[in-house]
């Protein structure tokens, strides 16, 4: 049985790398959409570039327009931006699909090539049980990976967090910013208000300090008796000493 695999080893070695390349194109995308969702678990504090980035122009997006009303497509935008290197996401998924295709090809290429040459249905017959069974590993990683599934999960994921936490999030700081600032113009409106009445009491205390410097002035220079009691105490000491 192995004789006839190798009978012909050439268009079964290529049949077999073009459906190993595709398969792989099936699990790495699900590899990546599996990283992501564990991320987005935890996108508080998520190292994870993409996401990242996905915040901050989320929040620039919130600062300069109040409200975005499609986040849904916002995040699709995302998803379809996803890439390994600088190859999207979906083109490995193309990719696998179009692998799988040219396999069989190469297969049914090879049967009419033994057709031709009128070879025994025994040597055909590796070329369809390959065929058959790479199709067969095709839909059953893909069922297995659910590619799609996962992308599901992973939008589901960030419309939840962007809509739930970080929205409402930016809505209170910005509401804190608000009270601050109100906190902020209180004092300086109460000080503008207060202002103008100083002058006047700075006329008044100086006006009571020139009354009280003008009154200690006059003691100093005003006699302590007047005359007449000057003389009745001039007469009173003559009587005491005598």
């Amino acid at each position: 049985m192995l004789a006839l695999f190798f009978r012909h080893k050439y268009f079964i070695f290529v049949i077999l790398t073009l459906l190993f390349c595709s398969i792989l194109c099936q699990i790495l995308p699900g590899v990546i959409y599996r990283r992501l969702i564990r991320e987005t678990e935890n996108m508080s504090a998520t190292k994870n570039k993409s996401l990242q980035q996905l915040k901050l122009k989320f929040t620039s997006c919130r600062q300069l327009h109040e409200t975005i009303p499609n986040v849904s497509v916002f995040v699709d935008k995302f998803l379809n931006q996803i890439s390994l290197g600088k190859i999207p996401v979906s083109f490995f998924r193309h990719l696998s699909g179009q692998l799988t295709l040219l396999s069989v090809l190469v297969a049914g290429i090879g049967a009419c090539i033994c057709i031709v040459q009128e070879e025994s249905f025994l040597t055909i017959a590796p070329f369809y049980l390959v065929s058959f069974l790479g199709l067969y590993l095709y839909f059953a990683t893909a069922s297995l990976v659910d590619l799609p599934g996962k992308a599901s999960i992973l939008r589901t994921n960030l419309v939840d967090y962007l809509e739930n936490h970080l929205a409402n999030r930016l809505e209170q700081t910005r509401l804190d910013m608000r009270m601050v600032g109100m906190e902020d113009a209180a004092p300086e409106s109460k000080k503008s208000a207060v202002v103008p009445d100083k002058p006047a009491e700075e006329n008044s205390d100086s006006e009571k300090e020139s009354f009280f410097e003008k009154g200690a002035e006059y003691k100093k220079n005003s006699p302590a008796f007047t005359p007449s009691e000057a003389e009745e105490l001039e007469v009173l000491l003559q009587e005491f000493l005598a």
